[in-house]
């Protein structure tokens, strides 16, 4: 019988032969070995080559003070690369502000003029004056080092050494006496920064003064700085500010008149000569100091200088609008860049008396009422319905300060705000009239209240909301009914160009604006819900007289940015409020209909007033620039005076107009039913303060007559003088 086992017929269970089975569970026992040979050898192999890399490092392994010494370097490695990430991350937005030509300044050279041509000003570099450094006198340039910074050479844009000397020196005094800040930080702040004093800007200067000593040689660093300078008088530049002062090229200058010159740098407002001359002449005397203590001069160089002090000019004072004219030179820049011609004359919009006004204003306010409020600044923007900029006011002290608080700061506007929300409600179809619940709201898990807290109206007009700046109608109008992406798009159109939040506290005004900004949104009202088209610069002309730009001629016309049915809606609402709401101090005399919105924001950091007549609109804001909190200052007390103060000024002696919506801007036999009823005669507010007198000015019809004349005179073909008789010489 044949053995089964050699049976070569298939398995009947599988299918397979049963020879193949043996062959392949050898293969498989195979594989199986190889790979555990390899793991094992691999395993073996690294353990190896790890032991071989741990005797190899032993022979580094430190004890006692070494040890301390390797970790502690290890630490500072690690820590070193960690900082070096932070540094790189806050020098990146310092070197946006070097993106570009940031020579470009010193391509123009503007001339201004105010809207009746006169001139008011100059900005830009003009070539022919900028004088090289070889070629400026020795003693202006060590009074200038001795006195800004003794280690211009010797340190590479930031001087330890001299902040710690001067933190020294400081903390002695028990104040600040003396500032750390090289000569190439002032430079950075003056090429690229502002003069507003936060963390984030002293950072920014720090890199960028780093980043110039990189770029250019110390000549050149000095060179820009004594030409960019602000040095009192609306001159900048030491060029300018010696023709100014002395009537002098700043070659011919000596040394007293360079120690003067040297210390306006400091405070070009407070030591400007033509200003107060003891003053200047007594600085002027600590920069000889500074010169012998600097080991720079000696005592027996200076004396001479100290019995005779540098004589300036007999100038009567001369009063520059430099916060607009630095803001109509960036604009003159922006719109003149393609043209080929860079040495320009620009006629602007501003009315010096009005701007004169502005400035005496907020001065004023702050005078009187700035240690009770505990408020050290304010802004404001003056814009005549059509959109020309009037007035500007950027901040108390431009020789102080020249950051822009008008159009720069970023402020919370506060219940200021709300008009853009209540407009949206008027675009959606609500009236003045209809009601809506003043009571608790909770929205995302935030519970907003009052300014009583605790105190609610049950159901109140829309009306009686705005004008009383109820805080949860708004929210409630936000929440329910609009959302704030349609409030914001409303405030854009209106002019607001400062980027804006949309989280749910918008609507009570937390999203930061300008005080442009306000202004130019709030014009809308009284231009009939037409954009306002507000603009500082009505032409730019070349020196040959050819008219580069006109506004009227080369921009767009006004666009409708709210309805007419909407914008007579917010007009009557907004002309109740100095009448029986927040902003009572804000009511013109002589029967002139004002409407406008007060702004107070949290912890009484801001204060505003924006509000507008017929003619004119002007937003005014008072705070400090450190934010901290005034003494419970309101924008209905001193930025609602303030408004009243100019306005009533603006408004005398001129033909009114009417408020769209609000038939008659008087009161009078023929004032309609739409017109706001004025406030009731009052006795004087012992707390108001003094009225502006507007000098006598030419009526509209006479001023309008002779513009006619004028232009007659201008087209008239030139007339030829009489031929003489014959035999007649000329002149007998």
């Amino acid at each position: 019988m044949q053995d089964p086992s050699q049976d070569d017929s298939p398995n009947p269970e599988n299918g397979v032969p049963k020879d193949d089975r043996p062959r392949k569970r050898h293969i498989l026992l195979r594989v199986d070995s190889w790979i555990d040979s390899t793991v094992w050898n691999a395993g073996f192999r690294l353990g190896v080559w790890w032991e071989d890399i741990t005797i190899f490092f032993r022979r580094f392994r430190m004890r006692g003070w070494k040890k301390v010494l390797f970790e502690v370097l290890g630490e500072g490695m690690t820590w070193g690369t960690a900082g070096s990430v932070l540094m790189l991350a806050l020098a990146l937005p310092a070197f946006e502000d070097t993106k570009g030509n940031w020579r470009a300044q010193s391509d123009f050279a503007v001339t201004f003029l105010d809207r009746y041509g006169n001139e008011i000003g100059h900005r830009g570099i003009i070539h022919e004056d900028s004088v090289p450094i070889d070629e400026l006198p020795d003693t202006l340039v060590k009074a200038v080092l001795a006195t800004e910074d003794r280690r211009f050479f010797d340190h590479y844009g930031i001087d330890f050494l001299g902040l710690a000397r001067a933190m020294t020196i400081n903390a002695r005094a028990g104040g600040v006496v003396q500032g750390g800040s090289t000569l190439t930080q002032q430079l950075a702040k003056n090429l690229f920064l502002s003069n507003e004093r936060t963390i984030e800007r002293k950072i920014k200067e720090a890199f960028l003064a780093v980043w110039l000593e990189c770029n250019l040689s110390k000549k050149e660093i000095l060179r820009l700085y004594l030409d960019r300078a602000y040095m009192g008088g609306g001159t900048f530049g030491a060029a300018a500010a010696s023709q100014f002062y002395f009537g002098k090229n700043i070659t011919d200058i000596n040394l007293a008149e360079s120690a003067m010159l040297a210390g306006l740098f400091k405070a070009p407002a407070r030591y400007a000569p033509h200003v107060n001359l003891p003053a200047a002449r007594a600085r002027a005397n600590e920069v000889l100091t500074n010169l012998v203590q600097g080991g720079l001069m000696t005592e027996g160089q200076v004396i001479a200088a100290r019995l005779n002090p540098a004589k300036v000019i007999d100038r009567a004072e001369v009063t520059a609008p430099d916060f607009f004219l630095d803001w109509a030179f960036d604009e003159a820049k922006r719109i003149a860049t393609p043209f080929a011609q860079h040495s320009l004359v620009v006629r602007t919009t501003i009315d010096m008396g009005l701007q004169q006004a502005a400035e005496e204003s907020v001065e004023s306010s702050l005078r009187q009422y700035g240690e009770t409020y505990k408020v050290k600044q304010g802004a404001m923007v003056m814009i005549e319905n059509g959109g020309p900029v009037r007035a500007m006011v950027g901040g108390r002290d431009y020789g102080e300060s020249q950051f822009n608080r008008a159009t720069k700061a970023l402020r919370q506007p506060g219940s200021s705000f709300k008009v853009y929300t209540y407009t949206a409600a008027m675009e959606k179809g609500l009236k003045p009239e209809s009601t809506i619940s003043d009571a608790p709201i909770t929205w995302r898990g935030w519970s907003p209240q009052n300014y009583s807290k605790g105190s609610y109206s049950g159901r109140v007009t829309l009306l009686t909301a705005i004008a009383k700046s109820i805080n949860t109608v708004p929210v409630r109008l936000a929440k329910d009914t609009l959302g704030t992406e349609i409030i914001a798009e409303t405030a854009k159109k209106m002019g607001i160009e400062t980027p804006i939040r949309t989280d749910k506290t918008m609507p009570l005004g937390t999203s930061e604006v300008t005080v442009m900004d306000q202004a130019t949104a709030y014009a809308v009202f009284p231009a009939g819900g037409l954009q306002s088209r507000r603009h500082g610069i009505s032409q730019i002309l070349n020196y040959d007289g050819d008219i580069l730009y006109d506004f009227n001629r080369d921009e767009p016309p006004a666009k409708r940015v709210v309805s007419e049915q909407a914008n007579a809606s917010m007009n009557y609402m907004l002309t109740q409020i100095p009448i029986i709401g927040t902003a009572r101090k804000a009511a013109l005399d002589n029967g002139i209909v004002a409407g406008g919105k007060t702004g107070t924001t949290q912890a009484y950091r801001d204060a505003w007033f924006v509000g507008f007549t017929g003619d004119y609109t002007t937003a005014v804001w008072f705070g400090n620039d450190d934010y901290t909190s005034t003494n419970n200052m309101t924008g209905g007390s001193l930025p609602a005076m303030t408004f009243k103060r100019l306005m009533d000024y603006a408004e005398q002696g001129i033909e009114h107009r009417a408020i769209p919506g609000i038939d008659n801007p008087l009161p009078g036999p023929d004032a309609k039913k739409k017109q706001p009823e004025t406030a009731a005669a009052k006795p004087a507010d012992e707390n108001a303060l003094p009225p502006l007198v507007r000098p006598r000015s030419l009526s509209s019809e006479v001023t309008r007559l002779l513009k006619s004349i004028g232009e007659k005179f201008d087209t008239a073909p030139a007339l030829k003088a009489p031929a003489e008789p014959p035999g007649k010489v000329a002149g007998l």
